[in-house]
Formats: C-alpha cells, sequence, structure tokens
C-alpha cells in the first residue's frame, strides 16, 4: 500500500509519468419505450424497461497529476487489448519519457506477458523497459485513482 501512495505524493515527472489504468466491462441498455423529455421544473423521465445492447470494454487512463484521462474502447478485454493500449501509452502518449510508472490492479492481464503474448519478443522487450507495474494490494484495487466499476450505461440506436 505504501508503495502506490508514495506514488501519488510525488510531483509530476515529465521524464516518469504516473499513470493509473483499469478497465471494466459495461452493458450498452437502450430504451423500449421513448423518454418523455424535460419541461420546466419537471426532469426527464425514463421508462423502467430496457432493451439489451451488448457489452464494451473500456479502458482507462488517468494521470493524477496532470489531471488527463482517456477512455479507449474496445470488444474486448485480453492480453491482446491490454497490449495496444500499453503500446499506445509508450509510443504515442509518452514517448518522450524515460519510463512510464504504472498503476493496475493485480488481474492476471495486467503484466508484461501480456505484451508478449501480443507481441514479437524483441517488441514486447523494448515496451517492457519503459513500463514499470505498480500493484495496489490484493482487495485494495480500490487504491487506484482510477478503479471504476458501473455497469451500464444507456445507448442510443442512432449512433
Amino acid at each position: 500500500m505504501e508503495d502506490i501512495l508514495d506514488l501519488y505524493a510525488q510531483p509530476d515527472d515529465p521524464q516518469h509519468p504516473l499513470v493509473c489504468l483499469d478497465e471494466c466491462p459495461y452493458q450498452l441498455l437502450g430504451d423500449v419505450i421513448a423518454p418523455i423529455p424535460p419541461r420546466p421544473g419537471r426532469a426527464a423521465r425514463h421508462d423502467y424497461e430496457y432493451k439489451r445492447g451488448g457489452t464494451q470494454s473500456l479502458f482507462i487512463v488517468f494521470c493524477p497529476t496532470r489531471g488527463w484521462r482517456h477512455v479507449i474502447v474496445s470488444d474486448h478485454h485480453g492480453k491482446q487489448d491490454i497490449a495496444q493500449v500499453l503500446r499506445w501509452l509508450v509510443d504515442e502518449q509518452f514517448s518522450q519519457a524515460d519510463s512510464i510508472r504504472l498503476v493496475v490492479d493485480n488481474l492476471n492481464i495486467h503484466s508484461p506477458t501480456s505484451l508478449y503474448t501480443a507481441f514479437a519478443a524483441a517488441e514486447a522487450r523494448r515496451l517492457t523497459q519503459k513500463l514499470e507495474f505498480h500493484y495496489t494490494p490484493k482487495h485494495a484495487s480500490w487504491l487506484n485513482m482510477v478503479e471504476a466499476r458501473p455497469t451500464r450505461y444507456r445507448y442510443s440506436a442512432e449512433r
């Protein structure tokens, strides 16, 4: 626990940015009956009945010292998907950094093995050398500032 708290207490360092990463599945829900729009003095009304629109996985990246966040939507949240997010962090978001201090929970995909599963060994090694994994203690993933657990979102079929 102290490792994570010590990271949060340090000032922003452009050469070693602090990044919190988490993912969560989201259930997409749509309206069966069109909502009643708001009127002056009355909020919009939604019926309790909904239609299921599938699920998506959201990878949420947050830099607490910079007040910056980014959400990546994916159909899955496996090793291949997290590896793509990590490569994006290293190559596009923090390409000038010496290393990225990454706060993650203990999910099995939150490790360098995901990179070796997704990429050739040389590429995985290159990315691994730029990432410093800091794991929240077991049963304390709430220490990760990006920890997110909502499970349902309404969606519009017009999208």
